[in-house]
Parts: structure tokens; sequence; C-alpha cells
């Protein structure tokens, strides 16, 4: 009956329908990838002509799709993935295959049962030159008889810490072959006599993920909204302890000022992150309007802004849920609460999708090139930087009337994030400057800048 009523609705106002529906339920769909991950993947990397033969088919559910790029071996390290697609000239077909064991995809939602198709993400090998990990549409099961197609094993990968109701799954590939025309050719193409047509930018192909980690500041949000209306109310309801022994009834919790200092937190960053998540939707949509008219020059900024707004958002949120829970006493414990599962469901955030570690890293190797632009070559910082070239925030000016302007407040904000990246800065060229050695060395400053980025 669900996709029944999906179906009589334009494609967006589907996939919103679904992902407001999820949280009014709070529970997992097996078709949450479909919506976040497969259709934006097909969106943003189909040329007309495959978007023309597979978003229709996406848009009505009638495939349902997954994004496989996780492997048993490799995760946030993309470009260390195995999976090979490698082109047959002669046929005009790639060849897909799992070489090792470590090759295996493991972990996307939805492959473990319900999905027919995926995006798979696999190396590029054509003319023997491996030209790095590329997007392709693969058919998984029958549409039929929903059993496997040939040279394909695919199951559940077993228990979880939570997310029951998502079938993430395992994927290996031996000898499958697909259409040339299968690989996702908006950008990078391989033409048929097996020539490599390189992508105007080398990130254009992770669009999917940027939306993803957009729309995950979105789910920290509404994660801390639900935590945040459970704690309060329960605050205001539970009474515990007198003022004095004259009162004949015992005090709200939410009375006491250590209550409030935890919770009213929470609340503050589940109204930051909401806007936050909006602005970041916003922006997403316009770098794809950007893309499309072949203008990657906002790809940097927000690629590095969202990498560190994810690492911060969802440990923040993660760190949320236990705050609230904590503050419901030995009832926040209870299965009745909503805690329990509501922190299991959402504590992989600060893995799926990119670790929080390597994101962070990835966000302060985006500040470390733009500080060296504004400081050093005179260049000039994207919009969320601009607090790389003004002047620092002096003592004399701090003051209680100056603390309650927001506008100083950023300012300040900013000038402690430029002394975090300064701080980084140094210990990178202390230690030889940009190479892996320094960067591992400089780590703990690294992540601390782009944490006060964030």
């Amino acid at each position: 009956a669900l996709i029944q009523l999906v179906r009589q609705l334009e494609p967006l106002a589907a996939r919103d329908l679904l992902i407001n529906m999820r949280s009014v339920v709070r529970e997992q769909l097996p078709i949450n990838l479909h919506l976040v991950m497969f259709i934006p993947a097909l969106e943003g990397q189909c040329t007309r002509e495959q978007a023309a033969v597979w978003l229709p088919l996406a848009y009505t559910f009638k495939i349902i799709g997954t994004y496989a790029q996780t492997e048993l071996g490799h995760g946030s390290n993309v470009r260390g993935l195995e999976t090979t697609a490698t082109y047959d000239v002669a046929k005009q077909e790639f060849v897909l295959n799992s070489p090792t064991l470590t090759s295996t995809k493991w972990w996307p939602g939805g492959l473990g049962h319900s999905s027919t198709h995926c995006v798979l993400m696999a190396r590029l090998i054509t003319r023997g030159a491996d030209h790095g990990v590329h997007p392709f549409v693969v058919q998984l099961r029958d549409l039929a008889t929903h059993e496997p197609m040939p040279g394909i094993t695919i199951g559940d990968i077993g228990p979880k810490m939570g997310y029951d109701s998502i079938d993430n799954g395992f994927l290996r590939l031996k000898s499958v072959r697909i259409p040339r025309e299968q690989l996702l050719m908006r950008y990078a193409q391989v033409l048929p006599d097996g020539t490599y047509v390189r992508p105007p930018h080398n990130k254009v192909s992770y669009s999917a993920m940027i939306f993803v980690r957009a729309h995950m500041i979105l789910d920290a949000a509404t994660t801390l909204q639900i935590a945040t209306t459970i704690a309060i109310r329960y605050s205001a309801v539970r009474r515990q302890g007198q003022a004095s022994e004259d009162d004949k009834q015992e005090r709200q919790i939410l009375d006491y000022t250590m209550q409030q200092h935890q919770l009213f937190g929470v609340l503050a960053a589940a109204y930051a992150f909401h806007f936050t998540g909006r602005n970041m939707t916003e922006r997403y949509k316009q770098l794809q309007s950007d893309i499309g008219a072949a203008v990657f020059s906002g790809l940097g900024e927000v690629h590095g802004l969202l990498s560190g707004l994810k690492a911060n958002i969802t440990a923040a949120a993660s760190e949320g849920v236990e705050v609230c829970r904590r503050c419901c006493g030995g009832h926040g414990y209870s299965q009745f609460s909503g805690f329990p599962q509501l922190y299991a469901d959402y504590a992989p955030a600060a893995t799926y999708e990119g670790e929080n570690t390597v994101m962070a890293l990835q966000s302060a190797r985006y500040l470390i090139k733009s500080r060296a632009s504004v400081k050093t070559e005179g260049g000039q910082a994207g919009r969320t930087l601009a607090y790389l070239s003004q002047p620092a925030v002096l003592k004399e000016e701090i003051s209680a009337a100056s603390l309650r302007s927001p506008a100083f407040l950023v300012r300040l904000l900013g000038t402690r994030a430029n002394a975090l990246l300064d701080t980084a800065a140094a210990l990178l060229a202390a230690h030889g400057g940009d190479h892996e050695d320094a960067w591992n060395a400089a780590a703990v400053d690294l992540v601390a800048a782009a944490h006060a980025n964030a």
C-alpha cells in the first residue's frame, strides 16, 4: 500500500514523504539507501540517455537500489577499494569481479534481501590501465523471482548492535558482465574502443556521498529532537526532592539548574543542527546546479565543509542522546523510554559514510590548503572561511556586553579556529610539510582545527 501511494506522487515529494515517515515511525526502512544514495547517485552521475532508462524505474520502485561501496577490507579509504570492472573491447562489456576476500562488498543497507540493483563502486580497468574507482549500475536479483543473478553471491551480514530492520548485506561478483552503457558516464567515459575520457574534476563522482552527508546533519537534528522531547517531558513530570522541609510537594527535576544545563544545551544543538542541515541541503542543490553547468569551483569547499560537519555533528548527536538518557535516571535505561533503540540506531552514524576521524582529517586537508592560499599566496578563501583573513579578537575587546553580541561570538569562534589551524600548520611544517608521516604526526591538532571550524 505504501509503494502504491508513493508511485502516485512526484519523485521528490515521494522521497520527502518516505524520509519524513521514517522519522515519525522511528524505524529504519530497508529502502533508506534507495532514497538517499541510489537515486541521488543516478541523478548526479547518469547521462541524459541513462537517466531516461534508470530514473523512471527507481522513482516508481520498479527497481530497488542500494549503494555498494564499502568492502570488507576498505571503508573510508575509497582509493583502496579492490572490486574490479575490466572493459572487454570485443564485446563492449565490463567484467566485474571480487578478486580477494577483502574485496567483498560489506554493509550496504538493503543489500541482504531487498535490493534488485545497486550502484557499484569498482576500479575501472581499460586497455590495461587502472583508472580508479567509478560508479556502475548492476542488477543483483531477477525481477521476477528475486533470485541472485548469475555470478552474484549475496546475503545478509547478520546481527548488529542496532538497525535490526535494515538488511545490511554482502556481495561478491564472479565474471559478471554488464553493458558498457552501465558505467555512469555523465563525467568520466569509456568509448566503445576502450578509450578512457577523464572527468573534469577528480571528486565529481562522489556527489552522492556529499548528498547523504548533508542529509545526515538533518538526521542528527531529528534524533536530538526526539531525545530532548522525551527527556524534557520526563523532567517536567518527574519530581524528586524538596527545596525545604516546608514544601508539601517535591520539585520537578526540570527546576534543577544542572538538569537545565544538560538538557537545554542538547536542545540548542537540535535547533542548530536543523538549520545547518537545511542550509547544507540548499548548498548541495546549488552545487549540483553548478556542476551541471560545468562549474566545479564550489566542490572543494562543500566537500571540505561537509566532511568536518559530519564528523562534528554525528559525534555531538550521539553524545546528546546519551546525555538525555542519563537525565532520565534509571528509567532512561528501560527499553520503554525509547533511548536504547534510539542510541543503538544512531551510534553507527559516527562510522558510516565516512569514519569520523577520517572525515575530520579530510576537512583539515581542505583547511590547510585554504590557509596556505590566503596567508602565503594572497588568495581568497570560501565564504565559510572568512575568518582566515580577519584580524584576531583582542583581549581588550572581551566584555560582558560584547559576549552578548552574536556577531562578536562568531568573531571569537573564528579567532579560536584560526589559532588552532595555525598550530596545526606549524606542526606540519616542523615535521617536514605535506606528506603522510607529517600528517600522522600532526593528526591530533589537525582534527582539533577541523572541529573548531565546524
